[in-house]
């Protein structure tokens, strides 16, 4: 009989699939069910957490935000509970970027919830919010520039068709900038000119790029940018489609209201006022600084955009793949080696995954993505190049891949040669379970670098036995062992580095 989990995922069922945004203003939940190779919404949830707002002169959230944020993701646990967790994914924005008890808190959260909860790099938050609006527009093959202004940051792409051509991510939100320039009630011309000012400058950063590539339509994405199309609307100055002049209008009539609590009569939600007018001033200074025509609103965000990424993780879409090869020709890495220590990495996973229970797909991806890209620190120098090719993971903008994810796979380059530092994956606040799959990870990339060391062919003839979790045993033909005699003497060094980390090789 099946479980309740499994039957949502069976063969003869549609497949239900949810993205939550933890964003910085709101926490949203967004349902839906894929069926024929058709995805269809079924259910959105939201609601106002403001965790931005709970980031105290520590950096630190409050304890108050966290309860919040707890009690939103325990009622959204009651409907996701039961879901396959390959279709369920989780991502915290910038207030979890910010926030420097991030760690304690999503340990917490993740227990309420009952799945991993990521977070995510600007770009990357970039990039999935263009997805969700590329997938909810017709496919013209035109340039889109596409503006999100969150709690905390404000997302820009240009791209095209389903690809994005530029990403960045401003730290400008309605929720910092309601702080500053906003947090009393009152509303005049000198606090808008200042907001306006301080997002121009940053604008102005990244305009002369933006400009070269150019863009044929502008599209608005998520709350701040919905609720301005909302006013114009409801104010009679426009259908909702945002212009200069449109601004321009609905900026006097909010100066002649004068109070942020009065923007009600404006059409605007009473949860909505007190980050409007911050929003505002964002994405006016984004229409002078860009001298756009005229934006239309767009349901498509970071949420839709996850699920879009659901779905290509679980097809030949892969975006994360893509990046890992993006990354082979950007450091003219050696593919011929990678190929030789992936198929013997999966050579020693496969004999030894069902004693290990490494059996999770991304197990093994990890494990292939690591062996394509293990020697791209040579690009900086030979000397310490494992350390230098886990800096460059850590550090870069890797679409597809959360801050977690770089970690491990990080974690996997830095240890793949010399000693086995072990406090690397300690470091890294993993859970218990992942922390040893990490370590058993490591052991079998180093093994098969050690195996594969002439650069010849890939070695796929050994037998490996796990005797327990931290005892592996290598069987070896005679033959080949007198064949090989430096080979047997790299591996008779990797036993020692082993033992030093509490890790035993018998090799027979």
């Amino acid at each position: 009989m099946l479980s309740d989990k499994q039957e949502q995922s069976s063969p003869g069922h549609d497949q239900y699939i949810a993205a939550l945004d933890l964003g910085s203003n709101s926490f949203h939940m967004v349902i839906a069910r894929q069926s024929h190779g058709e995805l269809r919404i079924i259910e959105t949830h939201g609601e106002k957490v403001q965790l931005a707002a709970g980031i105290g002169t520590d950096g630190k959230l409050s304890e108050a935000a966290q309860e919040r944020a707890i009690a939103c993701l325990e009622r959204f646990h009651q409907r996701i509970r039961l879901f396959d967790d390959s279709y369920v994914q989780i991502v915290g924005t910038n207030a979890l970027r910010m926030a420097k008890n991030r760690s304690a808190f999503i340990r917490i959260a993740q227990e309420k919830i009952g799945f991993p909860i990521e977070i995510i790099s600007g770009r990357e938050e970039a990039r999935l919010i263009y997805l969700g609006v590329a997938h909810s527009m017709a496919d013209d093959g035109g340039k889109r520039l596409v503006i999100d202004i969150g709690g905390g940051s404000t997302e820009i792409v240009i791209g095209q068709r389903f690809e994005p051509l530029l990403l960045e991510s401003l730290h400008m939100g309605c929720i910092s900038f309601r702080d500053r320039y906003f947090s009393e009630n009152r509303l005049n011309k000198s606090q808008f000119k200042k907001a306006e000012l301080e997002a121009s400058r940053e604008l102005l950063m990244i305009k002369k790029d933006y400009r070269a590539v150019g863009w044929d339509e502008s599209v608005g994405s998520s709350g701040s940018i919905k609720a301005v199309a909302n006013a114009l609307a409801y104010s009679g100055i426009s259908d909702g489609t945002i212009t200069l002049a449109a601004m321009k209008a609905l900026q006097a009539k909010m100066l002649a209201l004068g109070n942020i609590k009065d923007l009600v009569e404006l059409g605007i939600k009473p949860d909505r006022c007190s980050t409007f007018a911050a929003g505002f001033s964002i994405l006016y200074a984004v229409i002078k600084v860009f001298k756009i025509s005229e934006m239309h609103f767009n349901p498509g965000a970071l949420r839709e955009g996850l699920l879009y990424d659901i779905l290509g993780r679980n097809s030949h879409e892969n975006v994360r793949s893509r990046t890992i090869r993006s990354i082979q020709q950007r450091y003219h890495i050696d593919t011929g080696q990678c190929e030789r220590v992936e198929m013997t990495a999966l050579h020693a996973f496969n004999q030894v995954r069902n004693d290990w229970k490494l059996d999770s797909e991304e197990a093994e991806n990890f494990l292939s993505w690591a062996a394509r890209i293990y020697e791209l620190g040579l690009a900086i120098s030979h000397t310490q190049h494992h350390k230098h090719g886990a800096y460059l993971i850590q550090h870069s903008d890797l679409p597809g891949f959360t801050d977690r994810t770089k970690s491990i796979l990080a974690a996997l380059i830095r240890l793949h040669r010399r000693r086995f530092a072990t406090t690397v994956i300690d470091q890294l606040n993993l859970d218990k379970p992942e922390a040893k799959q990490l370590l058993q990870l490591c052991v079998l990339f180093r093994l098969a670098i050690v195996m594969t060391a002439n650069r010849i062919s890939g070695e796929t003839t050994f037998r490996l036995r796990a005797i327990g979790s931290k005892h592996l045993r290598l069987e070896l033909d005679e033959e080949w062992k007198s064949k090989h005699p430096l080979t047997i003497a790299n591996v008779e060094e990797e036993q020692y580095q082993l033992d030093k980390a509490g890790f035993r090789l018998d090799v027979v």
